[in-house]
C-alpha cells in the first residue's frame, strides 16, 4: 500500500568558519545570505492522485536546480523527512516528523546562468498513512557562503 505526500521544497543553510577559533553566536536561517537560485522537484513515476510511496521500492525525485547567481554555486547535499499532516483528524495537533530520509552528498558544481538536475532516491518502510514529504538541499555559492 502507498502513501499520499505533499511536497514542500526548503532550502538549508550551512556556514563553517575554519580558520575562526573564537565561538560565535550560530546564524539563524533568517540571517544566513540568500542566493539566487530556483529549485524545482519532479516525480517521474508520480501518479494522477499524485505520489505514492511504496515499501521498499525506491522513489525517486528529480531536483532541477537554475543558478541565477553571476558566480558558480555548488550542490553539496539532498535530504528530506516525512511529517505528519495537521489537519487529519488521526494527527498530532503540531506536525511532528515521522522518518528522516538519507542524506545523500553530491558535489555537483553549476556554472552561473545555467541548470542542472539532480536525482534523490530514498525508500521507506511505514504503515498506510498520509504524510508530507519535506526535501532539503544545501547550496553554496564558489566561495562556500551558503
Amino acid at each position: 500500500m502507498g502513501f499520499a505526500c505533499f511536497i514542500t521544497l526548503a532550502l538549508l543553510a550551512l556556514r563553517t568558519f575554519a580558520q575562526d577559533p573564537s565561538p560565535e553566536e550560530p546564524t539563524s536561517p533568517s540571517q544566513t545570505p540568500n542566493l539566487a537560485v530556483k529549485v524545482s522537484t519532479s516525480f517521474p513515476s508520480s501518479e494522477i492522485f499524485g505520489i505514492k510511496l511504496i515499501n521498499n521500492h525506491p522513489t525517486l525525485a528529480v531536483l532541477s536546480i537554475s543558478n541565477d547567481e553571476p558566480t558558480p554555486i555548488s550542490v553539496i547535499f539532498v535530504g528530506g523527512s516525512l511529517w505528519t499532516l495537521p489537519d487529519l483528524p488521526t494527527s498530532p495537533p503540531t506536525p511532528q516528523i515521522v522518518r528522516n530520509l538519507t542524506t545523500t552528498r553530491y558535489d555537483v558544481p553549476i556554472p552561473a546562468g545555467e541548470k542542472e538536475s539532480v536525482e534523490f532516491r530514498f525508500t521507506t518502510e511505514l504503515q498506510p498513512q498520509d504524510l508530507k514529504l519535506n526535501l532539503a538541499i544545501v547550496v553554496t555559492d564558489s566561495e562556500g557562503t551558503p
